[in-house]
């Protein structure tokens, strides 16, 4: 097919982790196609009478670490000019991640393949998106109130509770039915009772990892990153010091996953890491999810290939 324009929407680039990081993967994949890349972050992004524009820079990237990108000129475009717009800055989701999904809404009208689908990513918060498939999940409740806090911990006697919005295991605490402090940890973590945060029964299984899957397309990618907890530590997040290791899905896994990504494709969440514990969905990241590195490094897949080819294919047929 002819070459595609693309504009990836990211972070600065100069703070990136060369080494890990699943957009500069993306670029490539793109690059090596013998597509053009753009580049810009959301402050970037602008609308004029109607119509989205982007100060974007031309860039070419590199598989070297000690050069790996290189600028063009900045010029001002209309998105239109773009076949695709990637969406891959990070969270967190606060409003200026938001009003940037409102204006690439302005693109998608306008008939660029956004990915993924800005509408879908504003709809589907992570962490209760999952509730969807609550028949998958561990015991889960949503809610501001303690009452109903300490009587899920009352029933479970071991529950994890987080905020709806945190990222790379932020905010995330383990409370159990004699922990000294689940006051002030609800009071903290819901705002003094004005703010939901999800309530959760600990799996013991995260002590295997909590399992990241990457679906593509509406394709299961048949191997995981296990990010297994650092010794005393509930978080499995690589963030929070856990470690990575890629292995092959379990059959269990591997259903549950299946079925989350027939849901996926029809809202146009076309890359999306499932996050599993003991086969059981725990969060479902759709702004910019990761691992694509670890996992085509220790299991010879070619992810963000498969992904860039699948978007190729969206605009050929």
């Amino acid at each position: 097919m002819k070459p595609l324009n693309f504009l990836i929407v990211m972070d600065d680039i100069t703070t990136i982790n060369y080494k890990k990081d699943s957009t500069l993967a993306m670029m490539w994949a793109a690059s090596d196609k013998g597509h053009h890349l753009s580049y810009c972050g959301i402050d970037d992004l602008w609308l004029n009478q109607g119509e989205l524009y982007a100060d974007k820079q031309d860039i070419q990237v590199f598989k070297n670490p000690n050069k790996f990108y290189e600028f063009g000129d900045k010029t001002t475009v209309k998105a239109t000019d773009f076949d695709v717009i990637l969406m891959r800055k990070d969270p967190p989701f606060d409003m200026n991640f938001l009003y940037a999904l409102h204006l690439l809404e302005y693109a998608k009208r306008a008939g660029v393949l956004v990915a993924n689908d800005p509408s879908s990513v504003r709809a589907c918060n992570e962490k209760l998106f999952a509730t969807q498939f609550s028949e998958h999940m561990s015991p889960t409740i949503v809610t501001t109130k303690q009452t109903h806090i300490r009587q899920f911990i009352a029933e479970h006697a071991d529950v994890i509770v987080k905020p709806l919005d945190g990222m790379g295991g932020m905010g995330i605490f383990r409370l159990t039915a004699d922990s000294p402090n689940i006051g002030s940890t609800l009071e903290m973590l819901t705002q003094m009772g004005t703010l939901p945060i999800m309530a959760q029964k600990y799996l013991p299984a995260i002590k295997e990892g909590d399992k990241r899957v990457l679906i593509v397309g509406g394709q299961v990618v048949p191997y995981c990153l296990a990010r297994i907890p650092a010794d005393g530590e509930t978080r499995g997040n690589l963030a929070a010091g856990g470690r990575g290791v890629a292995m092959p899905l379990s059959d269990d896994e591997r259903a549950v996953a299946e079925k989350v990504a027939q849901t996926l494709v029809e809202k146009g969440l076309y890359f999306v890491g499932l996050d599993l514990i003991g086969a059981k969905i725990t969060e479902i990241n759709v702004t910019s999810p990761t691992c694509v590195r670890e996992i085509d490094e220790q299991c010879g897949t070619q992810i963000a290939v498969d992904f860039i080819a699948f978007l190729e294919s969206l605009l050929d047929g």
